[in-house]
């Protein structure tokens, strides 16, 4: 694209110019053993942690100290409605409303709790359709849903492959195995964004697709929450899953998200699985009542929040909320544009971005294969002060985070790569 230029100098000026640059100082940023900052590129895998984090966590750990079990009515901020203090951030972040939101458990968990609402096998239908190359994850689990209703996991299983010699899925090969089979198919389940390649569905595309099938359509968006505009509620998706660990910055294992589509939001009828925190607020520690299920996507939760995870996760939210995630993709596509410009200008042979070139088709994340090479490649990397993310057989997989990666860091990733691929 002619808009960019070689040379550290263009970098430094776009970071200058940057109105989120400031954000990174808002993050604490790995170093190596002499104090200098390493070039983090994996938020695809964890994000770094807000300095903020501490405080909000500490916050809990005194009132825990001080007030003991009051502190679920009498804390700072009160552990009974705490997750409901995240709720309209995490919404504005997926593109839903409130109703819609909950911020529970973790992520596969919360697949399967969708699953035993959205995938209602028959006998004639009873498939779950899936990217060939979802993540293993999500595999193993929608393959032990087929298995847990009496069917073979392999034969019930679709899944949508790229064609030979490819990397991206296509969607008239989807519209094919639908036409084919839709009537066989009880649920597509896809990833929002890919986690190898690093393409970003068309969601809406995909519901209405299967909609015309007659399919309940979900899907998991670890890849996308807080790196992509989700527009979850326009989607028309069923439900959705996403942890809060990588793009949302909440900390090693964290907390995961669920989004159930408004139009479910009173539907009683559903079957899910129940525990107490899905039952009526109103009437919950009066102990004896029958089982009342609230509306909306609180409805599928199950136990009492951890609320030090909930502090990690709101202190996230809160700088979410004070940028919003217009600007933030806006910064996004130009940091990750930027990146893959300079990887193009590299006009080295052995090395190919596998991730959509068209911004509106992919998050911040590059997936840039590198061939006739192995680990040590990655090896090499890490040891030049990149922090970047090795997928088998030949991919390094790199996420510019735009709340905390700069037009430097970019720079100054492709020249250590450059040295190190010279070498």
């Amino acid at each position: 694209m002619s808009h960019y230029k070689l040379g550290l100098q263009f970098a430094k000026e776009q970071d200058q110019n940057d109105e989120l640059a400031s954000y990174r100082n808002r993050f604490h940023i790995p170093k190596d053993q002499h104090g200098n900052d390493l070039i983090y590129m994996t938020g695809n895998s964890l994000g770094l942690q807000p300095k903020q984090t501490k405080a909000y966590i500490n916050q809990e750990l005194e009132d825990w100290a001080n007030l003991g079990v009051e502190g679920h009515t009498e804390a700072k901020h009160p552990w009974m409605p705490y997750h409901e203090f995240l709720t309209d951030n995490m919404a504005k972040i997926v593109g839903a409303k409130p109703i819609e939101v909950v911020v529970m458990n973790t992520l596969t968990a919360n697949l399967h709790l969708m699953m035993v609402s959205f995938y209602k096998p028959t006998t004639k239908r009873y498939k779950i359709l899936i990217e060939a190359d979802a993540f293993p994850s999500d595999k193993y689990a929608v393959e032990s849903q087929l298995r847990h209703h009496g069917f073979d996991d392999k034969e019930g299983l679709i899944l949508w492959k790229a064609r030979q010699g490819e990397e991206l899925v296509r969607y008239e090969d989807l519209e094919a195995i639908m036409e084919k089979h839709g009537d066989e198919i009880a649920l597509v389940m896809i990833g929002g964004v890919n986690y190898y390649t690093g393409q970003y569905f068309d969601l809406k595309r995909i519901t209405k697709l299967g909609n015309k099938h007659g399919c309940m359509v979900g899907f998991d968006c670890a890849h996308g929450a807080g790196n992509v505009e989700l527009n979850l509620h326009d989607s028309g998706a069923d439900f959705a899953v996403w942890c809060t660990y990588k793009y949302l910055n909440s900390g090693p294992g964290s907390l995961a998200g669920a989004f159930v589509h408004e139009r479910h939001a009173h539907d009683k009828t559903l079957n899910r699985f129940t525990g107490w925190w899905s039952h009526n607020k109103n009437t919950r520690f009066n102990m004896r009542h029958e089982f009342d299920v609230i509306p909306g996507a609180e409805g599928w939760q199950l136990s009492n929040p951890p609320i030090l995870s909930l502090a990690a996760i709101r202190a996230s939210l809160d700088i979410f909320a004070e940028v919003g995630m217009k600007k933030l993709t806006e910064k996004s596509k130009k940091l990750t544009g930027y990146f893959e410009y300079l990887i193009n200008e590299l006009n080295h042979k052995d090395i190919k971005i596998i991730t959509p070139s068209t911004p509106n088709e992919r998050g911040c994340q590059l997936s840039i294969q590198v061939k006739n090479t192995d680990k040590s490649l990655h090896r090499k990397l890490t040891e030049a002060g990149i922090i970047s993310d090795w997928r088998e057989p030949d991919v390094i997989r790199c996420a510019p985070v735009p709340l905390y990666n700069s037009f430097e860091d970019v720079y100054t990733m492709v020249e250590r790569l450059k040295t190190v691929l010279n070498a």
